[in-house]
């Protein structure tokens, strides 16, 4: 069968690519092709457009460019229909997938969503277009379930592809040495910088992690370099600063880090695996108006995974005027040290991982949509 796929940033790139390698391996006559990055075209999809040309965030920012988001929806629209596959599978990126998805009503092609946008957090009444618009959804945290069906809508769970991801790391069992060697760092204790991979996120919480270095000479910090950034994305941030950039080892680095500062997202759940202590921080554009339009539609009472799996505050979440150079440096001087702080987080850690599943979900959400699509006639009205 014939299978186009989008996802328009790292996370999604990722966890597309382990899908692909499901779908490949369950299916030996899969074509794939897609819009995505480079781990996607490594597992076997022909990549039409890099998530690098699309990714844009933030409220102002995409109001900013909507003429640019409505080209390149239209552009993947021409591609599809151009190249018919069997199915669509969109991963993330709502804004950009449900607008796609309204495009491709009436093809014929069929349309499933692979990782639910975060509309339990942002705007629940998007919950209607996807009944209308998308046959089959297949989310990877398990209150999603509950949430759908709320709505008389049936979402299927197999388990969390993070879990495949940090279980089948290379150098899982690199010691810090080993690390510190191998990247030629100092030695000192590590706090981990994971300030997202988009511009608008190192413009508006980098320079707010940088802060600490002052504040904590005794320790050494190191940015995860995005795969979408250069090291001229962060030489505005970190020029004079004697700062590290580590590209391709976010795992090896939280892994071996003592804490991190992390960009709320994927990340914070991903430390949480890796059973790394954090601060979650969260910035934005537009200073009073952002925070109002933030205010207006956050529906949740958490905004990191962490939090969220868990049901209660297991990480701190630095939001917007919050996040600032004393509450940080309060919050990393509690998680450093051993101590009720640390260890009531790696305890809060332990809970979200049994939570999450075994590994092997990427193969079993494969396995799922492949028997979907074999179904052949069904309706969205039998979700």
């Amino acid at each position: 069968m014939k299978y186009y796929i989008i996802a328009g940033e790292a996370s999604g790139d990722l966890h597309a690519s382990n899908l692909i390698k499901g779908l490949i391996r369950h299916d030996h006559r899969a074509e794939v092709r897609g819009w995505g990055g480079d781990l996607m075209r490594e597992a076997g999809c022909t990549i039409v457009r890099h998530y690098k040309e699309t990714a844009i965030m933030g409220f102002l920012t995409v109001l900013k460019n909507l003429g640019k988001i409505q080209r390149n929806i239209a552009a993947c629209h021409a591609d599809i229909l151009a190249w018919q596959p069997d199915v669509v599978i969109l991963v993330d990126y709502g804004g950009f997938n449900l607008r796609l998805a309204k495009l491709l009503q009436g093809s014929g092609i069929r349309i499933f969503y692979y990782i639910s946008p975060k509309i339990w957090a942002w705007n629940t009444g998007r919950v209607k277009k996807i009944k209308r618009l998308i046959d089959r959804m297949y989310v990877i945290f398990p209150f999603e379930v509950d949430f759908y069906a709320k709505y008389g809508y049936t979402a299927r769970y197999a388990g969390n592809p993070l879990v495949d991801a940090i279980g089948e790391r290379e150098y899982k069992n690199e010691t810090f040495e080993e690390f510190v060697t191998a990247n030629r760092l100092s030695g000192k204790p590590i706090i981990a910088l994971l300030a997202g991979s988009r511009t608008q996120e190192l413009k508006h919480v980098l320079p707010k992690m940088l802060r600490m270095v002052k504040q904590f000479p005794d320790h050494e910090f190191v940015i995860a370099g995005a795969p979408s950034m250069s090291e001229a994305d962060y030489a505005p941030y970190t020029r004079g600063m004697n700062i590290r950039i580590v590209y391709g080892q976010t795992y090896r680095l939280v892994r071996q880090a003592r804490a991190a500062l992390v960009t709320s997202g994927t990340a914070t759940l991903e430390t949480a695996l890796l059973r790394t202590p954090q601060v979650v921080c969260y910035s934005g554009e537009g200073g009073a108006l952002s925070y109002a339009l933030f205010k207006m539609f956050v529906k949740v009472k958490y905004i990191s995974l962490v939090n969220l799996i868990a049901g209660w505050e297991v990480v701190t979440e630095l939001l917007m005027q919050k996040l600032n150079e004393r509450n940080l440096k309060r919050e990393l001087s509690a998680i450093l040290p051993n101590g009720a702080a640390r260890t009531r987080m790696l305890q809060g850690y332990d809970e979200v991982i049994q939570k999450m599943g075994c590994i092997g979900a990427s193969d079993r959400f494969a396995s799922m949509m492949i028997s979907d699509l074999q179904l052949h006639n069904f309706s969205r009205k039998e979700n």
